[in-house]
């Protein structure tokens, strides 16, 4: 069947909406008509190749929409099913078996591969293959095949377009504190970054019962939505030393950190305004390749942890039907960050974003 979608054809170069081909159902597979994606990070640094992510081809992985057809190994799901996808795992290795499909022992082949297992893609077009597949769905585009383990049904009411980015990026952040860091009532929390991801951290951090949020950002606007939506303390680092602020705001460091920037300046802060025994968990995408100096007695002597977090630590089949839960009590209000896109002014978005113009680009594709 003939679609529209988002290609990127090399790297650096545009999101053009342009008609593909999309292929049959595999068993384990599921067509889904596309109602709304979130622009991430990820997708623009793929674009970017920090990633070696093969191009041309289709990325999104924060879509939303309607049940169209299901394969012969589909169960639970059916036609007209409202779902939310996110990223794709093995399902059979031990951390998929123990809980942890953010650590797949394939997460990176099913997710950035942009193919399926056997090295095919669900898309083409006249002058050849188009990659697809990107994290068991590449969802910008007006359908989709997805994975089965990509696939959330969601059978409570909620905007296409509020559901879509919690496939990624709103999970990530929320998850990195209520499934990973999972911070005690009346703890401190400093999140660098305030962005989509560290503003879902900072809602998160707020209904964990943290009674001391930091949240560090260079934009003003953002810090101001900060407070908002949760913190209790901003810093402004164009203009202040990050980490001796926040250990005086936390008199001595904070229980926990998030770096969401993907700055090894950065992420060395996160550490060093940690209190003895602190957690810092690195979320930041950075490109493949590039090396952060930390002084190894700052995390020996005070019995500091750092550690990465994929996906905020989520089952999604889990942890987004939480999240929608949450928003629908008013307690999660992440329409607050959404700005919304027509399909075909994805370019405009994936700028605006870059820019700082929005925080986090939604497409409507109908």
């Amino acid at each position: 069947m003939t679609i529209s979608a988002a290609v990127v054809e090399g790297k650096g170069a545009p999101f053009a909406v342009v008609p593909v081909e999309l292929g049959d159902l595999r068993p384990d597979e599921i067509l889904v008509k596309v109602q709304a994606a979130g622009v991430c990070h990820t997708d623009i640094v793929v674009r970017d190749q920090w990633y070696p992510v093969p191009l041309p081809g289709v990325l999104g992985h924060e879509g939303a929409g309607i049940v169209e057809q299901v394969g012969s190994a589909v169960a639970g799901i059916a036609p007209g099913d409202r779902v939310s996808l996110s990223f794709n795992s093995c399902g059979i290795c031990r951390y998929c078996l123990t809980g942890k499909p953010s650590y797949c022992a394939d997460f990176f082949g099913r997710n950035f591969g942009s193919s399926r297992p056997d090295g095919t893609s669900p898309l083409s077009r006249a002058s050849g293959v188009v990659h697809g597949n990107f994290f068991g769905q590449s969802s910008f585009a007006t359908s989709a095949i997805a994975n089965i383990r990509s696939v959330v049904k969601l059978t409570e009411e909620i905007p296409f377009e509020v559901v879509a980015p919690f496939g990624c990026g709103i999970q990530t952040g929320a998850g990195s504190v209520l499934n990973a860091l999972r911070p005690p009532a009346g703890s401190s929390i400093a999140i660098f970054g305030a962005g989509s991801v560290g503003l879902a951290a900072i809602m998160a951090a707020a209904l964990s019962g943290c009674t001391t949020i930091v949240a560090v950002d260079l934009v003003d606007s953002r810090l101001e939505l900060a407070r908002e939506l949760g913190s209790t303390h901003s810093v402004d680092a164009k203009h202040e030393d990050a980490v001796a602020r926040i250990r005086e705001i936390t008199a001595g460091g904070a229980d926990f950190s998030l770096e969401v920037t993907a700055s090894p300046k950065v992420l060395r802060q996160a550490v060093e305004c940690l209190a003895p025994t602190g957690q810092c968990g690195l979320i930041g995408a950075a490109a493949f390749g590039t090396d952060v100096a930390l002084d190894m007695n700052s995390i020996l002597i005070p019995g500091r942890t750092v550690r990465g977090l994929v996906e905020g630590d989520s089952i999604p089949q889990l942890f987004i039907p939480r999240l929608v839960e949450l928003w629908k009590q008013g307690k999660f209000p992440v329409d607050r960050i959404i700005a919304l896109y027509d399909f075909d002014a994805i370019d405009q978005a994936v700028q605006d974003a870059e820019h700082g113009r929005v925080i986090k680009p939604v497409l409507r594709m109908a």
